[in-house]
């Protein structure tokens, strides 16, 4: 067996135990993010996270409220 047919059998029985272990582990009841929420509070990181995902989130408010582009002129002699 060559070197690559041995590494693809290792992939292919670590890609198999990877599904067994998927497919037995049950889905976790909430997410992740909502167990460790608050676990760091006054964090001077944890601050500073906050602090940058509201300045993301006002960015990104302001952007959606725009008014979108004008609509472009087609020239004449295009047809839609």
């Amino acid at each position: 067996m060559s070197n690559i047919e041995k590494r693809l059998q290792a992939l292919e029985e670590e890609v198999a135990e990877l599904k067994r272990r998927l497919a037995t582990t049950p889905a976790p009841t909430e997410p992740w993010w909502k167990k460790i929420a608050g676990t760091f509070p006054g964090d001077e990181a944890d601050l500073e996270a906050f602090r940058l995902g509201q300045e993301w989130r006002k960015r990104e408010n302001a952007r959606s409220l725009r008014k979108p582009p004008k609509k472009r002129k087609q020239p004449k002699n295009v047809r839609s």
